[in-house]
């Protein structure tokens, strides 16, 4: 039970973390969309907020090898109670306007990027606690991340519509507190990686400066063929799922005559339905074909999500494709935490893993511009149909480069050992 418990630790705090990021996903945007009717501003919003995020989280890499993730997670939840804790007291004193909002979202994605970065940093020592393969940790892990997503999801609409958008987000706050206390008392002190020692000709007191770690994270990730092949491919994807979440589906609501209540069940059922296929990747994780799976799980979620609402299909095929696809997205993360995991070795963890993220997530601040500025020049339905086969043709990727290969070559002997040199990039 004692070696279980920092994983239901971190697990707890990522519940709470994600519901109530949620909440303020959906909160957001439906503020400042009713607030301006500008699609084009809800975007620039989602903007500001994601491009620090990015930035931060690619940034504070070196800082959790050398500070320690669990340091870098509880300060910055604890800041992110200040910071989020601004909009509802701004909306109650009748001062939150959009010039308003965009440095404080801007501040929370400052804040947002490290703390993901930690929280993620964190996995592999947890399954080395545990004992349990990667696999099965990533995989409960998704499944609880998916659970906390679709319980925010699912009351951001509610709330949103009880108590306004502006007020809503002290549920968010009030998350961001329980996080950073459970993961300051369920989580051990040890998660700091050892002194690094990437290179033979490097004396053992020679301490190496932030911008030298950096680098060498950088080295490491671009040398790696398959992980280069996922910043691609995810990257792209992530692109089209911001423009689609921050302002497609949204707009499309709204459009259709439906309030956030609507905009709240979609999205929880495209989560909620995630949860089962996360469960099942969590069981039998370790047995997958990984690449098939990953293609098939990646086709089914994309596409198919634009093309209904494209069409203006019935309320109930929108749902129907959402669960399928929700269902086939919870195979996804297991899948590529457990790949990524196992190509870093441990002293470069916290910075590779951060530097990874952060670039799949580079395109995500344009996502809502993108989404955006598509509405206001061909139409919301051409903008769905079009960033619909955008994405389709980015799944279609692991079919044609070699590299994906590497999927179903398990290196976890490399961690904890020399990281390879890089081959020739």
């Amino acid at each position: 039970m004692r070696r279980g418990s920092p994983f239901l630790a971190l697990a707890a705090a990522e519940a709470l973390s994600l519901s109530g990021t949620r909440l303020s996903t959906i909160a957001i945007p439906w503020l400042v969309l009713s607030a301006t009717g500008s699609p084009l501003l809800t975007g620039l919003t989602a903007m500001m907020e994601m491009l620090p995020y990015v930035v931060a989280k690619a940034l504070g890499g070196p800082l959790i090898d050398r500070v320690g993730a669990k340091r870098i997670a509880i300060a910055c939840d604890a800041a992110s109670v200040a910071v989020v804790g601004l909009v509802p007291l701004l909306d109650f004193l009748g001062m939150l306007s959009v010039p308003v909002l965009l440095p404080v979202v801007f501040a929370m994605g400052v804040l947002r990027g490290p703390s993901d970065a930690a929280k993620q940093a964190m996995v592999p020592d947890i399954a080395t606690l545990a004992d349990v393969p990667l696999e099965r940790v990533t995989g409960v892990a998704a499944a609880i991340e998916r659970l906390a997503s679709t319980a925010g999801a699912a009351g951001a609409g509610a709330l949103i519509g009880l108590i306004g958008p502006g007020q809503a987000l002290l549920v968010n706050a009030a998350t961001f507190a329980a996080a950073a206390l459970i993961v300051g008392v369920g989580i051990p002190g040890m998660l700091r990686a050892p002194a690094l020692t990437a290179t033979a000709d490097v004396r053992p007191e020679k301490v190496s400066s932030y911008l030298d770690d950096l680098r060498e994270g950088w080295r490491f990730l671009r040398g790696d063929a398959v992980l280069v092949s996922i910043v691609a491919m995810v990257a792209i994807t992530n692109l089209f799922d911001q423009a689609y979440g921050a302002v497609l589906l949204p707009v499309w609501t709204r459009e259709a005559g439906h309030g956030p209540e609507l905009l709240g069940a979609m999205l929880a059922a495209f989560i909620g339905a995630s949860i089962a296929g996360a469960a099942i990747a969590a069981v039998i994780g370790e047995r997958m074909p990984r690449l098939m799976v990953y293609t098939v799980a990646f086709l089914l979620t994309g596409f198919p999500r634009f093309l209904v609402l494209a069409i203006d299909a019935p309320l109930g095929s929108v749902f129907a494709t959402l669960v399928v696809a929700g269902f086939a997205s919870g195979f996804l993360n297991p899948i590529l935490s457990a790949v990524i995991f196992e190509r870093i070795p441990k002293p470069l963890t916290g910075r590779v893993t951060a530097m990874n993220a952060a670039l799949c997530f580079a395109l995500i601040p344009f996502g809502g511009l993108v989404g955006g500025a598509l509405i206001s020049t061909i139409g919301l339905a051409a903008a769905l149909l079009l960033s619909g086969i955008a994405y389709l043709c980015a799944t279609l990727v692991p079919l044609a480069l070699k590299s994906f290969r590497g999927f179903d070559k398990a290196l976890a002997s490399s961690r904890g050992v020399q990281a390879p040199r890089p081959s020739g990039r």
